[in-house]
């Protein structure tokens, strides 16, 4: 399932939301449905060639890039706000993990009632391989724009993002 309750099967075998789309709609509805319908296939692509070459899901992969960035570990906690999802869902990833040996849990030299997740050895080198293949996943999959036309979206994208931030608290 995706993020939006769908089979990835589905996702693929019926229209996109953009497809439902008429000319009548605003440009900024057909911009947005155009974002959300590229974000999800790529998504899915992704998903689906992370199972297939590394035997591994999207989400394992975020938990193994948050611990990458912080090489003496993170509380359970801080992993969870990183990844904006539930301790829960943490706590499964980590076990999932540390089964196939590419976390470790240590005691927290701070806080002995705490706990650090960090990589193995074994862990950094499967992230290393996974980074880099993903990398090039992404890079295939934009690589229809001329590196002028991402620098102009990725600007554009980032004055809507302020945007919403700045006003985060308003709705009309």
């Amino acid at each position: 399932m995706n993020r939006h309750g769908h089979a990835a099967a589905a996702v693929r075998a019926e229209p996109d939301i953009e497809t439902r789309v008429s000319s009548d709609d605003h440009s900024a509805l057909r911009l947005w449905l155009r974002m959300l319908a590229t974000t999800t296939l790529i998504e899915s692509r992704v998903r689906r060639l992370f199972h297939d070459r590394f035997n591994q899901t999207l989400p394992r992969f975020d938990f193994m890039a948050q611990l990458a960035r912080v090489p003496e570990g993170l509380k359970m906690g801080d992993l969870s706000q990183r990844m904006m999802v539930t301790g829960g869902n943490v706590t499964g990833i980590a076990d999932l993990l540390e089964k196939q040996k590419l976390i470790v849990r240590v005691g927290d030299p701070d806080d002995r009632r705490a706990m650090r997740v960090r990589l193995t050895p074994a862990g950094r080198k499967a992230f290393r391989a996974m980074a880099e293949t993903h990398e090039r996943w992404i890079v295939d999959a934009l690589r229809t724009l001329t590196p002028v036309e991402m620098a102009t979206v990725t600007e554009m994208l980032g004055r809507v993002k302020a945007h919403i931030r700045a006003g985060e608290g308003s709705a009309k």
